[in-house]
């Protein structure tokens, strides 16, 4: 067996790089699975720690920090994509990086994801990097109308974007943004934006799931549903679409693909994320192997579970900080609601736009389980 391939059993440590929620459903499944989990982070009081065997506080650029904690972890992931490459390519000097550090290195600039995913044939959406003030003329005549400039690092939840209606907007609004590097892209007139969560093995074998509808709400994922209605050639693009993703960046571990589905069926690709995604929580209480367990698996190096759906359709609502703001959510209202789960994410601490924890809600029918979720979220505030 080659270290690409290999294996680390159960009664083993998996490590993750970040302290958040998505750290913490794969220290649950991890456990789950006979599996002992340790976190790195620079809080260490995060919703990973509280339920880690080991719990360590660093920089992530502390060479000798990540040298440490690598050497006591059997294989270690990321929770997030914006841990410093510096971090995986110790950490590998140590034990199994799954998923490779350099995928992090591409989707950490916003050029590079797209140039990345051109480069194995994807389509994307016309963009145009801008590095200097001397890009700005080139970036205009690429795209001469309406489109988002965005900050090439470093930006999520619509946090480092400007949106544009013409060309003239355009040095403007790179000026608001610090005149860092960014990307303009063509602003996409999209029917529906849809995500697909795919998972490939250290042997090479890929899971699939299908693919969901997803609504923002201040550009923050507001409403997963579970599955998206599709035509089936749409659906099968989006599943070739995923597959050529993690075939092509070699992903070992588990990755979102963000797409957006135009009125005419083609699909575009909008981003990747090389992690589980927040509209992937929906497959905890809907499929056998939910998204965090596939990361298990793939970090530890055995076979894929499988990713159909054991019920029926579902949708997942986030509970942002908002919801406290009146006091403490009724949450024994939401839950009388049938077929709706809790999902709390141990954070002390609610804001306006975090993310506190979610709701899932299965129906006969996505509309249904969307109406279902949505009465759910409601009733935590009496509404």
């Amino acid at each position: 067996m080659t270290r690409a391939e290999a294996r680390v059993e159960p009664g083993g440590t998996l490590g993750v790089f970040g302290g958040g929620q998505l750290g913490r459903m794969f220290g649950i499944a991890a456990r789950q699975m006979g599996y002992r989990f340790a976190v790195y982070s620079d809080d260490v009081g995060g919703p990973a720690s509280q339920i880690a065997d080991v719990a360590v506080q660093g920089a992530y650029d502390d060479e000798e920090a990540v040298a440490s904690f690598a050497r006591q972890v059997d294989a270690v992931t990321f929770e997030f994509e914006n841990v410093p490459a510096i971090a995986g390519a110790t950490a590998v000097k140590h034990t199994l990086v799954r998923p490779d550090g350099s995928l992090l290195h591409t989707v950490q600039d916003r050029t590079r994801e797209k140039q990345g995913l051109v480069s194995i044939g994807l389509p994307v959406a016309p963009f145009h990097a801008i590095a200097s003030a001397a890009d700005l003329e080139a970036a205009r005549e690429r795209i001469p109308g309406a489109g988002v400039l965005k900050t090439s690092s470093f930006g999520y939840d619509g946090k480092g974007q400007a949106r544009i209606a013409d060309g003239s907007e355009l040095a403007a609004a790179w000026t608001a943004l610090g005149e860092v590097p960014c990307v303009l892209e063509g602003l996409v007139p999209f029917e529906e934006e849809i995500s697909v969560i795919v998972a490939r093995g250290a042997g090479g074998d890929v899971a699939i799931y299908e693919p969901f509808a997803n609504e923002h709400t201040n550009h923050i994922l507001d409403v997963t549903v579970c599955p998206a209605a599709l035509e089936p050639a749409v659906a099968q693009e989006v599943e070739r679409i995923a597959r050529a993703v993690v075939e092509g960046f070699d992903v070992v571990g588990v990755l979102c693909v963000e797409l957006f589905r135009l009125p005419d069926g083609e699909i575009l690709v909008n981003e990747i994320a090389p992690r589980p995604h927040n509209s992937g929580h929906v497959t905890i209480d809907a499929h056998s192997c939910s998204q965090f367990e596939q990361q298990v698996r793939a970090v530890a190096g055995l076979p894929l579970g499988s990713s159909e759906r054991v019920g029926p359709p579902a949708a997942m609502s986030n509970l942002l900080g908002d919801l406290w703001s009146a006091g403490a959510p009724d949450f024994a209202a939401a839950l009388a609601i049938p077929e709706v789960s809790l999902h709390l994410y141990g954070k002390a601490e609610p804001r306006p736009g975090r993310k506190m924890g979610h709701l899932s809600a299965t129906a006969p029918t996505a509309e249904q389980a969307a109406a279902r979720v949505r009465a759910a979220r409601a009733a935590l505030t009496g509404e």
